[in-house]
């Protein structure tokens, strides 16, 4: 039963694909990388093992907490830096260290499992806390002031569009009018009322799983920071530099597949009969090997890796 006591957990996380990510990345030892998504920093721990005194490492993240890891690794470690903020600010602070470019960007997508764990930072509804959701919580609206303000229809679009909820539509209504009686502040009192609303719970999963899903990924703009940095990624990956994302749903998943899969195409609408050099379809990328999953031992490990899916893809030379 649900209390209004956060329970205490250890800020733990372990890592995804921890080996197989820093592989496939790293290229040049001595080269200049990005973890776009430090997290408690396992990847960068690793990534800076792999990479020689003349290798450089930037960490960005948007969640406070994880800054204070990632300050004490710049002290430990003199290659690795932090910047504080979402990845699409990469151009922003690469231009402020003085960066022409990046042998690598890495992107662990998702939330961490400090986040999760943390019932005052409003991620799950396995424990009670303030419904707050932002990775960022210096700035932005959380989601109970999004969900107090938010039309039924705009909610109903967000559970349905981002949580491929199929009840989107009666979940919103309830939501609606149970913001009338009271703010929904909790959540407890968010799970309690998609739960109620929810006419046929999936096997194994809590009723509420896609909505909180759907809210959090809607209040710190998730997606739409996806696309911006892959859109970026062309400009700030040096030729020969590497994109590893590794991805825990399938809209992030499919986002990432879509992109690398049009880069390597380029331009794949042209007739194959007409007369064309490779070099001028504008492919830009080339993939490397296929989609990564955890292992079977991994998943027994951590059970919250099992949805993992990380794709590689390496920028090519245009003068090739």
């Amino acid at each position: 039963m649900p209390t209004n006591m956060p329970t205490a957990v250890p800020d733990v996380h372990l890592t995804v694909l921890l080996e197989e990510a820093v592989a496939a990345l790293v290229t040049d030892p001595a080269g200049q990388y990005v973890d776009g998504t430090f997290g408690r920093g396992g990847h960068s721990r690793h990534l800076l093992e792999a990479l020689t005194p003349e290798g450089r490492l930037l960490g960005i993240d948007k969640d406070p907490r994880a800054l204070e890891t990632a300050a004490q690794l710049a002290q430990e470690d003199k290659r690795f830096t932090v910047c504080h903020g979402s990845f699409i600010q990469l151009a922003e602070f690469l231009e402020e260290k003085g960066w022409a470019g990046v042998n690598g960007i890495l992107l662990d997508l998702g939330v961490s499992s400090p986040q999760l764990d943390d019932a005052s930072r409003g991620f799950s509804f396995m424990n009670d806390g303030p419904l707050d959701m932002r990775m960022d919580t210096s700035r932005g609206i959380s989601a109970a002031e999004w969900l107090a303000k938010a039309t039924e229809v705009e909610i109903s679009d967000v559970l349905y569009h981002l949580g491929e909820e199929r009840h989107s539509r009666r979940m919103a209504r309830a939501l609606v009018k149970a913001r009338q009686e009271e703010p929904i502040t909790r959540t407890s009192q968010l799970a309690e009322i998609i739960k109620v609303a929810n006419p046929s719970w999936e096997k194994h999963k809590h009723p509420a799983t896609r909505a909180f899903q759907a809210i959090r990924i809607h209040i710190n703009r998730e997606l739409d920071d996806l696309k911006d940095l892959l859109d970026q990624a062309m400009d700030l990956l040096l030729p020969g530099g590497r994109l590893v994302v590794i991805s825990f749903h399938s809209l992030e998943d499919r986002i990432v597949k879509r992109f690398m899969r049009d880069a390597a195409r380029g331009d794949a609408h042209i007739p194959h009969n007409m007369p064309f050099r490779q070099d001028e379809l504008n492919i830009t990328l080339k993939l490397v090997g296929k989609a990564v999953k955890p292992s079977a031992e991994e998943i027994a490990r951590n059970p919250r890796s099992r949805s993992a899916v990380m794709r590689v893809a390496e920028k090519l030379n245009n003068k090739n």
